[in-house]
């Protein structure tokens, strides 16, 4: 498979959010703003990318009985890297995400990933995986993130550009649910017609 498929293809026909409905928790909770959303799915390709490439990388020669909690620590690894390098460089988001970039390590669409691609794959073909998957990932939480913070508060990217307090609902747990039917219909409406 090319390397312009294996991309295309997380963005579209295996989209995490949209078509596989993978990392439900972190996207429903995370996009309350199109800021949160979009950071959380960089931390997640982050950790997609470099764990998809040590997974192929290491997959050859860890034993099938215990792959599992290899690809945890793996995955735990970049995790750990990717929560010192926020906390000293973006501390704001750091804090705004909390607890959701430590729980990137039990995320089911990276685990996933490295069960299903990484691990029978070359490492650069595991790379081009994960940022196609990662690049899926990031684009549905940041529309979602969007749509709430429009509908919700007015504004995009903290830029306020309606009058009022808009749709409180939108900012909370029903208001994500909401957006994230619609645009899950829409999003397999439009990749159905092609």
């Amino acid at each position: 498979m090319s390397k312009f498929k294996l991309i295309t293809k997380g963005l579209v026909k295996d989209n995490p959010t949209f078509v596989l409905l993978l990392g439900m928790c972190p996207t429903l909770a995370t996009t309350t703003s199109a800021i949160n959303g979009l950071s959380m799915g960089l931390a997640t390709l982050f950790v997609l990318v470099l764990s998809n490439m040590a997974i192929s990388l290491i997959a050859p020669v860890v034993p099938d009985k215990v792959h599992i909690p290899v690809y945890i620590v793996v995955i735990a690894t970049f995790v750990t890297l990717l929560q010192f390098l926020m906390q000293a460089f973006v501390p704001s988001v750091y804090a705004s995400l909390g607890l959701f970039i430590p729980l990137i390590v039990v995320n089911c669409i990276v685990l996933g990933r490295a069960e299903a691609f990484a691990n029978k794959n070359s490492i650069v073909d595991s790379a081009f995986d994960g940022i196609g998957v990662g690049l899926g990932f990031t684009l549905s939480l940041t529309v979602i993130g969007i749509v709430r913070e429009i509908l919700g508060s007015g504004s995009i990217f903290g830029w306020k550009f309606l009058a009022g307090d808009g749709m409180l609902a939108f900012v909370m747990a029903p208001g994500a649910f909401l957006v994230l039917g619609y645009l899950m219909v829409l999003f397999n409406k439009f990749v159905a017609k092609k």
